[in-house]
């Protein structure tokens, strides 16, 4: 897929741009999520790329080695977390795996797959997205001197919720086996905890817990499809 932002003119990290010169692969198939991390690239000098799934993830690799990959592990074409444990075998490894998602609880699954860290959606603090890449740089790659904390955070575009909600109603009138009611689930609650949509955090939540307990999830599915019309008949989603 295209680039995301342009390539940087000078690659040498400064103290308002600590990550220039590095190129961060975001695995992640959410494009709201995909647009808070562009910007955050942007604001701390990385360059990015982005893949919807593990095939393109894996098609990307063939071309470049990035290095940055941030991987969420619900991804639609399989587990996050068994790209992870592979990403983390490769020889020469990728330099920073980093592991997403908007389940507080998978970080202990992404370290035990390989990932260097974990980043739990929502994902908008400047600062504490470049420490988290900052901290698994070799000392000689980092900025010279005192660093600029940037205590601010970044707010993506509506329309690219919009966009992902629009995904989430077409995933439920096509129908759904059991692995997509699961993929549903966990990409909905990770798009509500990034666009801070308690409503919506709730309903996939729960629809995530009934297919976990293997209960009935008519209810939860029709309650979340609700919801995601309500936000699609709003002029503005958010």
């Amino acid at each position: 897929m295209d680039d995301l932002t342009p390539l940087a003119l000078t690659t040498s990290p400064t103290s308002s741009r600590p990550l220039l010169g590095l190129t961060v692969l975001a695995v992640e198939d959410s494009l709201y999520a995909c647009e808070a991390l562009r910007l955050l690239c942007l604001r701390s000098g990385a360059r990015i790329r982005r893949a919807d799934c593990i095939a393109s993830a894996k098609r990307h690799l063939k071309v470049y080695r990035p290095s940055v990959i941030l991987v969420d592990v619900g991804l639609p074409d399989g587990s996050g977390l068994d790209l992870i444990h592979e990403l983390s075998t490769l020889s020469p490894r990728i330099n920073i795996i980093l592991g997403l998602s908007g389940d507080d609880g998978m970080k202990a699954k992404a370290m035990a797959a390989g990932a260097d860290g974990f980043l739990a959606k929502p994902i908008e603090s400047i600062a504490q997205f470049q420490e988290a890449i900052l901290a698994h740089l070799p000392q000689d790659s980092r900025p010279l001197g005192l660093r600029v904390i940037k205590d601010e955070r970044v707010t993506p575009d509506p329309i690219a919720y919009t966009d992902d909600l629009s995904h989430v109603a077409q995933l439920i009138n096509e129908g759904y086996d059991d692995r997509q009611i699961g993929y549903v689930a966990q990409f909905v609650t990770g798009l509500a905890k990034s666009a801070r949509d308690e409503a919506l955090t709730h309903a996939g939540e729960a629809l995530a817990k009934a297919h976990a307990l293997h209960l009935p999830t008519h209810q939860p599915i029709a309650t979340l499809a609700g919801l995601v019309q309500q936000r699609l008949d709003r002029p503005v989603a958010i």
